[in-house]
């Protein structure tokens, strides 16, 4: 065992398991996924450390207890399309190839999809589709999506994101509309119609395209 297995394996016991992470899939998938690959190279040594990691530019790879958590309440089955928003150096993209049958990951700063490209290719996996784009737009051409994951914090979930999200589908965000703290939300699509659940608070960082709209100032 190297010891970037052992810090995987602390990470799962430590800081998943404890942190109400029960379904095996998703342990599975974070067994699987070597977290060292998808950080900077100087971060490697402190890559399962249960921070938020920075990427540069604003952004961030998500603190693994905050992206388990997220996945298990997706459910995400083995037929299942996802969409990864801010996907970065693809992290989460990859431990949702583990658990899905499609994945696309939408990045829009070249650099962080080059990386992310690499990374995948490091891992040997193929089931993730990296594409460049606008991430509020979200991405029409592989629509309907079962499950929408965010990449970070977000102080509103765009309506043009919550549109492409497939009946009984599941869209995972961190909701963070202001400098209080980000609250986990999953908005669902019965019958056409959508509904939100605040499921726990987490102080992720924003995603530097999702952030609060500037307030009207009256003098």
């Amino acid at each position: 065992m190297t010891a970037f297995d052992a810090a995987r394996t602390h990470m799962i016991e430590s800081q998943i398991r404890t942190n109400k992470v029960t379904d095996e899939r998703v342990l599975d998938a974070f067994a699987r996924i070597r977290r060292e690959l998808f950080v900077p190279e100087h971060l490697r040594q402190v890559a399962y450390i249960d921070e938020d990691l920075p990427l540069g530019g604003g952004r961030y790879v998500m603190e693994p207890m905050v992206a388990a958590r997220l996945l298990q309440i997706a459910k995400v089955e083995r037929t299942d399309t996802a969409l990864i928003v801010g996907a970065g150096t693809g992290y989460e993209a990859a431990l949702v190839s583990c658990l899905a049958r499609n994945v696309v990951a939408l990045e829009e700063d070249p650099e962080l999809a080059r990386r992310a490209r690499a990374a995948l290719v490091d891992h040997g996996i193929a089931s993730v589709s990296m594409v460049e784009g606008p991430a509020p737009q979200g991405y029409r051409p592989r629509v309907p999506y079962d499950v929408i994951l965010f990449g970070g914090a977000v102080a509103e979930v765009p309506s043009e994101i919550a549109s492409q999200l497939a009946e009984e589908g599941r869209l995972l965000a961190i909701v963070k509309p202001g400098n209080g703290v980000g609250r986990a939300t999953l908005t669902t699509r019965t019958g056409g119609v959508l509904a939100r659940r605040v499921i726990f608070d987490a102080a992720t960082p924003l995603l530097p395209g999702f952030l609060p709209k500037p307030a009207f100032v009256f003098c």
